[in-house]
């Protein structure tokens, strides 16, 4: 067991300063002029002390693709940003379409011990869009999966997506999309406009997204079921969400920090850190889904955190790999685009970078608040610092953010797990106690 920490003096979200009393994986106590004999104390004077984030869309690409992430590695990343919650996407090698792999997930999770892995279900089986995956069997299995996604593919085929959305409902699950027809974008390599046309590069049109997230709202209207959007790009999108939602239809959204700060006009160097899918869109595009978030038509920020060996990303662009890692900037990013543009407060920060993804993937003890008997996940940030953003600041096994050499805002200073320290002034812990 641990010795009890005692934080003094940090800004709790937009509230006023306090000390918080943390012993025995739990939030003690919150006032001031706390004290406690033996604990650790932490000086977080300046800091603002957030819930611990919680991301929707994680790649942590183990079992299979360990080259370019492991779970560990990944926990050690997610940590590094703040993070206590990650949901691992299941494009792992074998997918993630069985009880059996999803519980390897979440026993990888558990041994790592930096954040708590949550496994995201395939909804076919090899993500192969053909036939439903075992969603029955992972929801009760140990890792009680809510959660389903095919994501790097689109989930096409309009009755297996229905039947998907009427299977879930037993057991309060979610299909979470990544909308693209796959006929539309067709050997596409960036946004389909002015610019791919000045470059010569095929283009990835905005209906392409825009239909399948129609059809899908639609679709989850017609059987009562809960439909979630992954990465929502499009000015175009955020209209659609926006309709569905006035309508009544049980539809969340996400948007990425990248699809919230940078446009298309990064592709004119062909750098392939810039290659993502969904594509970077127009200053439009980037407009539309920062006011989406800002009035909650988009719920929450989501990393899409896709880690690639250097091989597939240093190489010409039309042959390298789409994604970006993300979970050690998200914040930073989030900060930069919506909070010191006035866009968004501290307390939406923590609704949609905590609490929203929380309820959206039903973890009852995840994206909890700050508060005297509540699970103590939180992170200490400090908004000031703005430096560049280097290889020192990636903690995962890949370096393929498209953030280096950017000067971004923040940083983590703390994050607790649990009760355990998993950053330690700035620095991820080289093993975490409990």
């Amino acid at each position: 067991m641990t010795n009890p920490i005692l934080i003094r003096s940090a800004q709790i979200v937009a509230g006023d300063r306090s000390d918080i009393l943390v012993e025995n994986g739990h939030i003690a106590e919150v006032g001031t002029g706390l004290d406690r004999s033996g604990a650790t104390v932490i000086d977080a004077d300046g800091l603002i002390a957030l819930p611990g984030l919680v991301d929707l869309h994680t790649h942590l690409r183990e079992p299979g693709y360990e080259a370019s992430e492991t779970i560990l590695t990944g926990s050690r990343a997610a940590a590094a940003g703040g993070y206590t919650t990650v949901f691992a996407m299941p494009n792992t090698s074998p997918v993630a379409d069985t009880a059996g792999v999803v519980e390897q997930e979440l026993a990888l999770g558990e041994a790592a011990g930096y954040v708590h892995v949550q496994p995201i279900g395939a909804v076919t089986v090899g993500q192969k869009g053909e036939r439903l995956a075992e969603l029955g069997a992972m929801a009760s299995s140990r890792a009680q999966v809510r959660v389903f996604s095919d994501d790097g593919f689109c989930v096409f085929d309009p009755l297996i997506m229905r039947r998907a959305l009427e299977y879930v409902k037993a057991f309060d699950g979610v299909i979470a999309q990544h909308a693209q027809d796959p006929r539309l974008t067709e050997g596409a390599q960036m946004n389909e406009g002015t610019v791919s046309a000045e470059l010569g590069l095929a283009g990835w049109p905005a209906v392409a997204e825009e239909s399948i997230i129609a059809r899908d709202v639609l679709l989850a209207e017609h059987v009562g079921s809960r439909l979630h959007v992954c990465h929502l790009s499009t000015a175009g999108s955020v209209d659609i969400i926006r309709w569905a939602k006035a309508r009544g239809i049980n539809v969340t959204a996400e948007v990425t920090p990248h699809h919230l700060l940078l446009t298309e006009e990064l592709v004119r160097g062909y750098d392939p850190r810039f290659k993502v899918n969904p594509p970077l869109r127009r200053d439009e595009d980037v407009r539309a889904v920062r006011e989406g978030l800002a009035d909650g038509t988009i719920d929450i920020v989501a990393t899409d955190h896709a880690p690639h060996p250097a091989e597939v990303k240093s190489c010409e662009w039309q042959a390298a790999a789409n994604g970006m890692v993300g979970l050690e900037s998200a914040l930073r990013v989030v900060q930069q685009a919506v909070v010191d543009t006035g866009m968004l407060s501290w307390d939406d920060v923590a609704r949609v970078m905590s609490t929203a993804p929380a309820r959206i993937g039903r973890l009852a003890d995840a994206g909890t608040p700050i508060a005297a008997g509540e699970v103590a996940s939180f992170t200490l940030y400090d908004p000031t610092p703005g430096r560049t953003f280097t290889t020192d600041d990636l903690r995962g096994r890949s370096l393929n953010s498209p953030y280096l050499g950017r000067e971004l805002p923040g940083q983590v200073r703390w994050t607790l797990s649990r009760g355990a320290i998993t950053v330690h002034d700035g620095s991820v812990v080289s093993e975490v106690v409990r």
